[in-house]
């Protein structure tokens, strides 16, 4: 109401407020007109009249008394929009080395190969820092690009985020299981290496409460069967390998990874946890899709 009634005694006075800025005329301040108010005629004889206090405001015949507000209720600001891409950055060149620090004076503690992503958590002069190996690492903003994805629905976000956690994180074959299928834990799940079963039913369990069991072959039957033309982000693909192409049934199976759109894939595979596009040869592989959320 303040900054209201500044602003009327502005535009009345019609020159520049110091205070709010508002400009007026270029009258000089006599000049500018000044309400007054009227004179009450005085009788010479009769003593000075008593000052009576001014009447309490309020509403004039015919009016009525506005009702207070019933609503008293605070308003809640709607909360800021969640972003609705997944926003990577990418490997432009083999052999990337994922530094330290945020400058080529530190040491590497890995590499990313050509077309390899990882999550940038922010820009640091002309470095990105990224989460490599549940850690964060830093690499050269000159020798990558970014790629942006679709978001899925928030269970498979939080499946996604903890899978990009453990990226780089070394491929051991027949590694800990975090459970034993059923939810019950694994005592002696130690978190610093994964295959590509065990992978996927750590991030689905801690993600989004799903219990994967313990083999690729074994996932393959759970959730709901999804045709190649409409797997989308969050579905399991699963693929078959050199060693297991001539077998038949689910025993073909020898591989699994996270579809997170675009042709990419979140998955571990020879070496480590890695997000990549899937090549020609690993399309040849492919068996089939299953949805779990």
């Amino acid at each position: 109401m303040k900054k209201i009634l500044s602003l009327a005694v502005c535009l009345a006075m019609g020159a520049t407020c110091a205070a709010c800025g508002h400009r007026g005329s270029d009258l000089p301040e006599d000049d500018r007109f000044v309400a007054e108010e009227p004179e009450i005629p005085v009788t010479p004889e009769a003593p000075d009249a008593p000052v009576l206090p001014d009447a309490p405001e309020g509403p004039t015949a015919g009016e009525q008394t506005p009702a207070p507000p019933t609503d008293t209720k605070p308003v809640t600001p709607a909360p800021a929009p969640k972003p609705k891409t997944d926003d990577l950055v990418v490997s432009t060149v083999n052999g990337l080395n994922i530094r330290k620090g945020a400058g080529t004076g530190y040491s590497a503690m890995g590499t990313l190969d050509k077309s390899d992503m990882a999550m940038p958590v922010k820009k640091v002069g002309s470095w990105y820092e990224i989460r490599y190996m549940n850690k964060l690492g830093y690499v050269s903003s000159a020798y990558v690009t970014q790629m942006s994805f679709e978001k899925g629905s928030d269970a498979i976000e939080r499946v996604i985020d903890a899978g990009k956690e453990l990226l780089g994180l070394p491929y051991v074959f027949g590694a800990q299981r975090y459970h034993w299928g059923n939810g019950v834990l694994n005592k002696n799940y130690d978190g610093k290496s994964y295959d590509c079963s065990s992978l996927m039913q750590y991030i689905f369990k801690t993600g989004a409460g799903v219990d994967l069991a313990m083999t690729s072959r074994e996932q393959s039957v759970q959730g709901t069967a999804v045709s190649k033309k409409n797997i989308k982000r969050g579905d399991l693909l699963f693929f078959t390998n050199a060693s297991r192409y001539d077998k038949v049934g689910i025993e073909r199976i020898g591989h699994v990874a996270l579809y997170l759109g675009d042709n990419t894939i979140l998955h571990t595979a020879s070496d480590h946890a890695v997000i990549e596009p899937i090549s020609a040869q690993r399309w040849s592989y492919y068996i089939s899709a299953r949805r779990l959320i």
